[in-house]
């Protein structure tokens, strides 16, 4: 047996409910984890409350991002062994036209203290980290290497904003935009996290609570604006970010924090031929050359502590509503994880 974290109607942290359910075995291709440490991300708060890109069918699994030990394999799987210290890698299923579908929460959900997940979205853990950090890896630079490396190409000329910069995710952009070169830019709402991301190595930060965006970005570039934009906000702020881009810029969207519709500033793109691209972690892991440069890039660069994971606060499932309340509240520098 083993305790799962399901939940049975969409809704805030407390429809999240642990149950007792017996050990799943893993079919083929797959392997079985006993998970040590989940990492939450804002993925699974939108799929709680039924505002993501996949609907939860009741009672729902969660989670998509998790670290453990092998202790079952499936059938024509040959790179891993019962034993082995990993992480499993967020996915989503996708169907046959690349539509995301809920399938794999359903049955891959790593909330819990145990799951089992396809073979091919798991990694060895590098020797140099822990379970709690391998646990908060995947999402946060892997999401990274595809926006900032694969779609947008940084070089070490370009300027890089990387909104909001605090989260787990906007700070695995901002340490690979380091690594490039680049100047970067760290977008926070809130003066109290600004010495936290200099630390964490931005050049410069905004604080849009207190500052403009444009009239900052602007006079930090001495009038150029960012080349690229590494954005989870979207909403509105898509406005903002356009007006701060220089021309032929690159806004890389990767998330909707704010879901409101917006007026799509079409005239001001147009004018500074601004290339929009709208990325997902899920599309690397659906396209398996693209996994296997992505996996290399961060693995190597963990292994060699060029990347450096902040894990902000853990909790224990048994407080698995506090960490969503938590999440929720913003008050976050780094990951959440969570121990099983």
């Amino acid at each position: 047996m083993a305790r799962i974290v399901r939940f049975n109607e969409t809704g805030g942290p407390e429809v999240l409910k642990i149950y007792d359910e017996p050990l799943q075995e893993p079919g083929d291709g797959e392997v079985r984890l006993k998970v040590e440490a989940m990492g939450l991300n804002r993925a699974e708060i939108m799929f709680r409350d039924g505002k993501y890109a996949a609907d939860p069918v009741f009672p729902s699994r969660i989670g998509i991002e998790g670290s453990g030990t092998i202790d079952a394999i499936g059938s024509g799987v040959s790179d891993f062994k019962i034993g082995d210290k990993v992480a499993a890698i967020p996915f989503l299923s996708w169907d046959k036209w690349g539509n995301w579908t809920a399938e794999s929460v359903m049955r891959y959900g790593i909330y819990g203290e145990s799951a089992v997940v396809p073979a091919y979205s798991v990694a060895h853990n590098p020797d140099n980290i822990l379970m709690i950090e391998a646990a908060a890896i995947w999402c946060q630079y892997l999401t990274a290497w595809g926006g900032v490396i694969n779609y947008a190409n940084l070089a070490s000329d370009d300027i890089a904003l990387i909104t909001a910069a605090s989260s787990s995710a906007g700070l695995g952009g901002l340490q690979i935009a380091n690594l490039t070169g680049a100047t970067t830019i760290a977008v926070t709402r809130t003066a109290a996290k600004k010495q936290f991301l200099l630390d964490a190595g931005a050049d410069h930060v905004v604080v849009t609570d207190d500052e403009d965006l444009r009239e900052r970005v602007m006079d930090i570039t001495g009038g150029r604006g960012f080349s690229v934009a590494y954005d989870p906000v979207g909403g509105e702020f898509m406005a903002d970010l356009v007006d701060a881009a220089q021309p032929c810029g690159t806004i890389v969207n990767y998330g909707n924090l704010r879901t409101e519709p917006i007026n799509v500033p079409i005239l001001p793109m147009l004018v500074k031929r601004l290339d929009i691209k709208f990325h997902s972690l899920f599309d690397t892991m659906r396209l398996s050359q693209e996994r296997g440069r992505g996996i290399k890039y961060v693995m190597d660069n963990v292994a060699s502590g060029a990347l450096k994971v902040i894990v902000d606060k853990t909790f224990t499932l048994e407080e698995i509503v506090d960490a969503h309340r938590y999440m929720e509240s913003n008050a976050q520098m780094g990951k959440i994880v969570v121990t099983a």
